[in-house]
């Protein structure tokens, strides 16, 4: 498989992978672009060990862990009110609202119900994340349990 198939195969998942973990749509796109020249630097090393999806993917989620660790040690800085309204336009307000679920779980159940939501296999998941198989089923059907619960909460309220 060529650099530019493993782009056009994974580039969408990969993003919504990040967009899940950070719950920010321009820094999502900056780590799936840094995973990406990762990929493509690395892509010679790769010994098709396990898939190249499972590989892709390990990379991806290594790097929103580093990114996140890099970005609580770097002061923030706000943007004007107006400039944060016009970024969230793009985006439905129940899949805003599902990120923002997302972004409030621990990193591990984000980095799982990430690449759930991504249709990767749960062999792969387990490979990826270290955890057994019977662990990525219980954990993902209680992620699944707390996303209904945050939705049904946030639909009475509206």
């Amino acid at each position: 498989m060529t650099f530019e198939e493993i782009y056009k195969t994974y580039w969408q998942k990969i993003f919504r992978l990040c967009l899940g973990y950070v719950n920010d749509f321009d820094w999502a796109k900056d780590i799936a672009q840094e995973t990406f020249i990762i990929v493509w630097q690395q892509l010679p090393k790769f010994r098709n060990e396990s898939a190249i999806g499972t590989w892709i993917f390990r990379i991806a989620t290594n790097n929103c862990l580093r990114q996140i660790e890099k970005d609580k040690r770097t002061p923030k800085t706000a943007l004007p009110d107006d400039l944060k309204e016009e970024q969230q336009v793009s985006i439905e307000p129940q899949i805003r609202f599902l990120y923002q679920c997302i972004a409030e779980l621990p990193e591990t159940d984000r980095i799982i119900i990430s690449l759930e939501l991504e249709d990767v296999k749960q062999a792969e998941i387990a490979s990826i994340t270290g955890l057994s198989e019977a662990n990525i089923r219980v954990k993902i059907h209680r992620i699944k349990e707390k996303l209904s619960q945050k939705f049904k909460t946030h639909v009475h309220e509206q």
